[in-house]
């Protein structure tokens, strides 16, 4: 069985026999997002947390808290995720860690039996993506990644007006990121804070001495961990307008292929004199048969593009829309503005997104971000590091999902992993 047909194939899903039966978690990660993921499956009265998993025992107290003030009982807590595999009580396994901590948790929770929720991107890398959809299917696990504007809305109602065919022929879309971010300087090494279980932090990235800002937050701008800001926020307006062009092509009785053609890019650090290593200047290039998709970070300045600060949109010969967080909003050929769009002026998607993995848990179906859309959602901002890291234009096969012709970009789409962890066998 080839991976397009894994993607294709239908899954049954095993899931709570009665809507009225509650779904016990357990949460990897209680900060940051985590922390948030935690707060709002504690808010769903249908959800039970049983168990808060993570490495820093420093960070237990105020997520107990929330979980206690909301539930009304105490989580138990542990530091090796490993130790709720085996416990039958726990259904679902929500997954919000560093981003080289997504794969292994989730392909072992599909193997136990559980389904996940996942942070974006879903992977590391473009081979671990392959495995954890491969693991949900063999397993008929629901797995959620957490790109919540599948759940949104205004989303729904932008891409309904551009299927259409309102834009005419369209032929490039973008996305872009202009929030600002600040430096993280260039501090020493040190000694990992009491508490923190540093070897079980870096898990399968190489080992290296404890420094504060490859640590929490700011891992993600480090090779070993994270995916820069194209993987952070990127991932989110990329999807924006693929999915904008996606539906473009749709209103021209056309088809977007799920993988582009060919990806080139170019940026560098060019602001920021700091230990980060990804770009905080980046402009990338998807090539599809007649369209481009273009994204474009800049970090360093909060101008906005289009009166949007983060965002997307896809354009056609006789309008184009215009796609935020909050609302969405149309144009004609000349650029006039059209009475179509909505502002609603807050973000519903994510509660929105949460409850999709458990409507999709119960009703025994695939989520509205599965884990195939989540895994080339991902993978576009893994080859668009790849192709900025190779500083050349790089030809991709989507069936074989490889580079053509160059081993070296080809070896950027895994990674080594550090003794005794490895990506596990499905």
């Amino acid at each position: 069985m080839t991976r397009r047909t894994l993607i294709a194939a239908p899954a049954l899903y095993f899931g709570k026999a009665s809507a009225n039966e509650k779904i016990t978690i357990a949460c990897m990660g209680v900060r940051g997002r985590a922390g948030h993921l935690v707060r709002g499956f504690a808010a769903m009265p249908d959800i039970d947390i049983a168990t808060l998993i993570d490495v820093d025992e420093n960070q237990f107290a105020k997520a107990v808290t929330d979980v206690t003030a909301a539930k009304g009982k105490a989580p138990r807590t542990e530091r090796d995720f490993r130790r709720v595999l085996d416990d039958k009580s726990i259904d679902a396994l929500v997954v919000g860690t560093p981003d080289h901590w997504h794969a292994i948790p989730t392909i072992l929770a599909c193997q136990a039996g559980k389904h996940v929720y996942v942070e974006k991107p879903c992977s590391h890398n473009v081979r671990e993506g392959q495995v954890m959809l491969e693991a949900a299917r063999k397993h008929g696990r629901v797995v959620q990644v957490g790109i919540q504007s599948r759940s949104g809305r205004h989303f729904a109602e932008a891409l309904e007006y551009i299927r259409s065919g309102a834009l005419g022929k369209v032929a490039f879309a973008r996305g872009w990121e202009t929030a600002r971010q600040k430096s993280i300087g260039r501090p020493p090494d040190s000694d990992p804070p009491a508490g923190v279980d540093y070897d079980m932090w870096l898990g399968p990235a190489p080992k290296r001495p404890f420094n504060p800002m490859r640590f929490h937050s700011n891992w993600r701008w480090f090779f070993d961990y994270g995916t820069g800001d194209l993987g952070n926020d990127g991932v989110h307006r990329i999807d924006y307008a693929r999915r904008a062009l996606e539906a473009a092509f749709t209103g021209m009785g056309k088809r977007l292929p799920d993988w582009p053609t060919a990806v080139s890019a170019a940026g560098g650090k060019h602001y920021f004199d700091d230990a980060q290593e990804f770009p905080d200047n980046l402009m990338v290039n998807w090539e599809y048969p007649g369209a481009i998709l273009n994204y474009e970070m800049r970090i360093w300045t909060g101008s906005k593009m289009e009166g949007e600060e983060e965002g997307g949109a896809v354009y056609g010969d006789q309008g184009h829309v215009v796609i935020g967080n909050t609302g969405w909003r149309a144009f004609g050929p000349k650029g006039e503005p059209l009475p179509h769009g909505t502002q609603s002026g807050n973000d519903q998607h994510d509660p929105a997104h949460k409850r999709d993995f458990t409507d999709a848990i119960r009703n025994r179906r695939r989520p509205n971000c599965d884990i195939a859309i989540g895994h080339v959602a991902s993978s576009m901002t893994h080859l668009g590091n790849i192709a900025w890291r190779m500083d050349r234009k790089l030809k991709f096969d989507g069936v074989a999902e490889r580079f053509i012709g160059d081993d070296e970009a080809n070896k950027l789409l895994s990674r080594t992993y550090r003794a005794p962890w490895s990506l596990p066998k499905v």
